[in-house]
């Protein structure tokens, strides 16, 4: 049986299809209308952290800058590191460190001005941003306080003051650069400032072979062909100079140092160390960690859990506040009444005991505000009602151990460990105050900053009553009053204290000269340059040319408290 020949199917183009005959044109969608978009492609914008993983701590994830450095970012760390290596001063406060917080902060808020290096993704995808967080107005205030603590040494010549100060330019420098509201994010903040430095490593590393691969051939040579020159133009013209000016060869003298090798490897170890802290800053400023997402997730506890325990050390600080409020404000009478009891006993009794008490009250404090459950309205009466009678008792305390340690100084005289103990037990009481304050409604998230705040103010206000001179000035006043002094003690203060020692030339002529002369002989001993140099240190230096005490080798100290 024949087969039927297959129909061969025609594709006609879409003009030639025409509707039959008295029928309408259907409505057929056009494909080249709802066809779908393309998807865009997407790009992950990796951190470079280089061959360190992401960090994770104190609720806060750490993977570094999205954008690689700019080479020219690059150069300008160095230059900020290579004022730091000339200008500072390590055995000593004075201008240098000044000069290097001053160019290394303009560094660092010039750095994110500095366009960053195009990415892939950025030249595919020219539209991609990368998201940034709102400025912090508070960071520019920790900025302004770093700059300043640092400067300190230009004022002052007491070195403990300069080193507390650089040391707490640690916290404040790490908060102007990655910021942090609650406590957890502060500690988060300084403890990420140390390890940026060695995070920044590759992330520079790159920036600087790209500025290496950037460079034409032969501009190495020209460069350093260029820096030859100008090093000899200085040097001829220089010379000539010094040689015509004997004011100006003074002012070359002191400006220029002797380069030798201490010198050189002193150099290195301070660009080494500027830069990696330079470097790491602007790490943490171009990748700052992300916000704490832990503080909603936190465990809370019972109410008889938190509420027992510390009720009943209520009921303990209680007891011992009213044995303390006999005699709080006794001072003299109560000593005088007492057996075997003096100044001496009485002030330094209990005083260490009480600061650590203070402090672990604090810790106590901030673990049941965080820990302990304030969903309904009796929780949060418990709360008010006993951690506002442990703050109130702990003010009582801290009171107390204050009027131990004024006693001690009225009777024995006023020392630099007896200040600044006294300074950080007066800073607790006000951060307990502030406690109390924030009790009130159950918010205390400005607490942190200010209590940092505060005790920043208060290191910088000690700095400008000027600590040594206010201590000399109060044995100074106790010796008119008791006829004794402690010259050993004085003899060691800095030169800050000469304008006050200088008012015992008209009590007692022989220790105004055991004491003052003590401090001469160190500061000839070991001269300024520009970079050391200090306020401090000057001023005195022209009292004593101006009034020289009369130095004997035979100087008979007096007895030590």
């Amino acid at each position: 049986m024949p087969t039927e020949p297959t129909p061969k199917t025609k594709t006609a183009s879409p003009e030639a299809w025409k509707p039959p005959a008295g029928k309408p044109l259907p409505d057929r969608p056009d494909p080249a209308v709802t066809k779908p978009p393309a998807p865009a492609p997407s790009f992950t914008m990796r951190p470079v952290h280089g061959p360190w993983p992401p960090i994770t701590g104190f609720g806060r994830r750490w993977s570094g800058p999205a954008r690689p450095l700019n080479p020219a970012a690059a150069g300008l760390l160095i230059l900020a590191a290579a004022v730091a290596a000339v200008s500072v001063p390590l055995d000593r406060g004075g201008v240098g460190w000044l000069v290097t917080a001053l160019v290394g902060t303009a560094v660092l808020v010039v750095i994110p001005l500095v366009p960053a290096r195009p990415t892939a993704a950025d030249r595919l995808m020219p539209a991609l941003t990368v998201a940034r967080r709102p400025a912090d107005p508070a960071r520019f205030a920790w900025a302004a306080a770093t700059v300043a603590l640092l400067g300190v040494g230009t004022v002052r010549a007491a070195g403990w003051l300069v080193l507390l100060c650089l040391a707490t330019a640690v916290v404040t420098g790490a908060l102007a650069v990655t910021g942090g509201r609650s406590m957890r994010e502060m500690t988060a903040a300084t403890l990420f400032s140390l390890v940026a430095p060695f995070r920044a490593l590759p992330w520079v590393s790159t920036a600087l072979a790209g500025l290496r691969r950037g460079a034409p051939r032969g501009n190495h040579t020209r460069v350093a062909a260029t820096i030859a020159t100008a090093v000899a133009l200085l040097a001829v013209f220089g010379a000539l100079f010094a040689s015509a000016d004997e004011t100006f060869a003074r002012l070359i003298e002191s400006a220029v140092p002797e380069v030798d090798v201490p010198v050189l490897i002193r150099w290195a170890f301070v660009f080494v160390v500027a830069g990696g802290v330079l470097a790491g800053s602007a790490f943490l400023r171009a990748g700052p960690p992300s916000p704490s997402t832990a503080e909603g997730a936190v465990r809370k506890v019972t109410r008889f859990e938190w509420a027992f325990p510390l009720g009943l050390l209520v009921l303990l600080f209680a007891a011992f506040v009213a044995v303390q409020l006999t005699v709080l404000f006794g001072g003299f009478d109560h000593v005088m009444e007492t057996d075997n009891l003096t100044f001496a006993s009485y002030a330094r009794s209990g005083f260490w005991q009480l600061l650590i008490v203070t402090g672990l009250t604090l810790l106590v404090l901030a673990g049941a505000a965080r820990w302990a459950p304030r969903e309904n309205r009796t929780d949060r009466i418990l709360i008010r009602a006993i951690l506002g009678a442990l703050a109130v008792l702990t003010l009582i305390i801290v009171a107390s151990a204050l009027h131990r340690m004024t006693v001690y100084a009225d009777t024995y005289g006023l020392t630099r460990l007896r200040l600044v103990v006294g300074l950080c037990e007066a800073w607790l009481g006000v951060v307990f105050a502030m406690i109390v304050v924030a009790g009130i409604k159950l918010r205390a998230a400005w607490l942190p900053r200010v209590a940092v705040a505060l005790g920043v103010l208060t290191l910088l206000g000690l700095a400008a009553v000027n600590p040594d001179g206010l201590i000399a000035d109060r044995n100074v006043a106790r010796f008119q009053q008791t006829g004794r002094i402690d010259t050993a003690y004085l003899s060691g203060l800095s030169a800050d204290a000469v304008p006050a020692l200088d008012r015992l030339n008209a009590l007692d002529q022989e220790k105004a000269d055991c004491i003052l002369g003590s401090i001469k002989i160190r500061l000839n001993g070991d001269p300024d340059d520009w970079r050391g140099w200090s306020y401090g240190r000057a001023h005195a230096r022209e009292m004593l040319r101006a009034r020289p005490p009369a130095i004997t080798p035979a100087c008979t100290y007096g007895y030590r408290d």
